[in-house]
């Protein structure tokens, strides 16, 4: 079976077992270490594997073809983008006109950043520039952009590079909702019939995973792109959680929220929210 997923710890981290072949039944798998906007982009094309990883905030846009995967993707609390400037403390008005950098215009970090700009900076910002992830903090802190969005490891580090935090869209999300916040979420196409098996070993590959906490170190600091264990550590302690076992009633409900209000506000396409359980 043909699988993408993202070489960040979380990821490699829950499929582990699986990539392995060390959960009994389970179909060898074929592996394409992809950042989520490739994803987003070959799912947005009907293309690359029957199986992948992209964010929430694509989802609207290949329902039709590919079902959500209830177990395996990033939802939680505590755990969302944030918006970093230089020397531009937790004033969101201070962005107002000026330029900031995104990993992604189909991510759910851009969309988080879309309904959070439109309630806190009614003036909007200037120019939204999209660029690779690990280069968002230098070029904020080399004053080449006025301020970033940044996901992943980068709450870990971004006072390394000088940088002050405006906002966390986790916790604003979080107090303005009462839900966690969905991020990425594991789809396959609808066409291969095997959402339930797929849920199984995906759940059993999380499982081992807990069970088994060192097992994955290895493989997970070999694509873990210079990060330390510690912050790799980090990592997976955020993103890996009771909703990456199990999405429930909660997840569906959070996931639910964050899109169908995101269509209200034509951010995205309108959709049959049903069609996220179908």
């Amino acid at each position: 079976m043909n699988i993408a997923f993202s070489p960040c710890p979380n990821d490699t981290f829950v499929f582990h077992a699986w990539v392995h072949r060390l959960l009994e039944g389970a179909p060898e798998l074929n592996v394409t270490y992809a950042d989520i906007d490739k994803t987003n982009s070959w799912a947005a094309r009907r293309e690359g594997p029957e199986v992948m990883k992209i964010s929430y905030a694509a989802l609207p846009y290949v329902i039709d073809d590919y079902e959500l995967i209830p177990c395996g993707g990033a939802l939680g609390r505590g755990c969302g983008p944030l918006v970093l400037s230089k020397n531009g403390g937790a004033d969101p008005s201070t962005l107002a006109g000026k330029t900031v950098a995104v990993p992604s215009d189909k991510s759910t970090a851009y969309l988080l950043f879309r309904l959070w700009a439109a309630q806190k900076i009614p003036e909007g910002p200037g120019k939204i520039t999209v660029m690779p992830f690990h280069e968002i903090m230098p070029a904020v802190r080399d004053g080449k952009i006025d301020a970033g969005l940044v996901i992943h490891e980068a709450r870990f580090t971004y006072k390394d590079y000088n940088l002050d935090k405006v906002a966390d869209l986790g916790d604003w999300w979080e107090e303005d909702t009462g839900f966690p916040i969905p991020l990425g979420a594991i789809i396959a196409r609808r066409s291969l019939g095997m959402k339930a098996p797929l849920t199984e070993w995906i759940r059993e590959s999380v499982e081992f995973a807990w069970a088994n906490p060192d097992a994955s170190m290895d493989y997970v600091m070999e694509h873990a792109q210079e990060m330390s264990q510690e912050v790799a550590r980090s990592h997976i302690d955020l993103y890996v959680n009771e909703f990456t076992r199990e999405l429930g009633e909660d997840g569906y409900a959070a996931v639910e929220s964050l899109l169908g209000r995101a269509a209200d506000e034509g951010l995205i396409p309108a959709f049959d929210l049903q069609k996220l359980r179908d």
